[in-house]
């Protein structure tokens, strides 16, 4: 048997999110089903991290152990051929037993694009969010460096989350403006569910002047999910990069962003 790495991208929008469900109607399920069709048997996947319904991958990466033989850029394009185009395969590589998607990874990175703008954005629906008040990229960012280093994260941590512990490791977190688009990056060794798009929502609420910079500081001592801001919507959330350290020679995530991103 080989192990087998390999990155993946996908639009979200269409999708009920990444783990396998009845309906089938999930990236993983979409995946499974195309490598089923090329390698004439079920091999599950195993991902880095699972993304909910409407959100995107950059960088997703997987692993699978078969003994089929093919090239990797047999994988490639092979399992390529039975993905619908909202999703793709952009990197296959066999690695150590001792690899695993999840567990291997040391660090991950989000993005979130968010239109600020007055009047929505139809060309930008189910790939950006979208807040009409005017929001002050400085005064959030300033108010996100409170969130870096070790924490316990329960202020922005979904109630049905399953992760054993609260506590991350937030190594960085910025927020940019390029004209009416705003950028978040959050890179942390794990995310709690939803904690990026509760980080996100609650950064709107200072950025549009409704809550202090030091807000953020007071949410995250309490660790009261009740007192931060509602969870922001799916649609400009993107999984960008995995870091699973040099050790494993894995291929860097290709540089792509969202078309209107550029």
């Amino acid at each position: 048997m080989k192990r087998i790495a390999i990155g993946i991208q996908y639009d979200g929008a269409p999708w009920q999110g990444w783990q396998t469900q009845p309906h089938g109607l999930t990236v993983q399920d979409a995946l499974q089903a195309a490598i089923r069709q090329f390698a004439l048997q079920d091999i599950p996947v195993q991902c880095a991290g699972r993304t909910d319904t409407g959100v995107h991958a950059i960088g997703q990466v997987a692993h699978f152990d078969t003994d089929v033989a093919r090239t990797m850029q047999s994988w490639v394009r092979g399992v390529n051929n039975f993905l619908p185009p909202s999703i793709a395969v952009r990197w296959a590589q066999e690695v150590d037993d001792g690899f695993h998607a999840r567990f291997s990874a040391i660090g991950r990175t989000y993005h979130y694009y968010l239109y600020n703008h007055p009047v929505r954005a139809p060309l930008l629906h189910g790939r950006a969010g979208w807040a009409f008040r005017p929001l002050d990229a400085a005064r959030m960012h300033d108010a996100a460096q409170h969130l870096v280093g070790r924490h316990d994260f329960s202020a922005f941590r979904a109630a049905q989350c399953q992760a054993s512990s609260p506590v991350r490791d937030m190594h960085a977190i910025s927020v940019e403006r390029n004209g009416d688009l705003l950028r978040f990056t959050l890179t942390a060794n794990a995310f709690l569910h939803h904690m990026v798009r509760n980080i996100v929502g609650s950064l709107i609420a200072v950025g549009s002047g409704v809550q202090p910079p030091d807000w953020i500081a007071c949410l995250l001592a309490n660790g009261d999910r009740k007192l931060a801001a509602p969870t922001f919507m799916p649609d400009g959330l993107y999984l960008a990069n995995i870091d699973y350290g040099p050790n494993w020679h894995l291929p860097a995530t290709p540089i792509t962003q969202p078309v209107f991103a550029l």
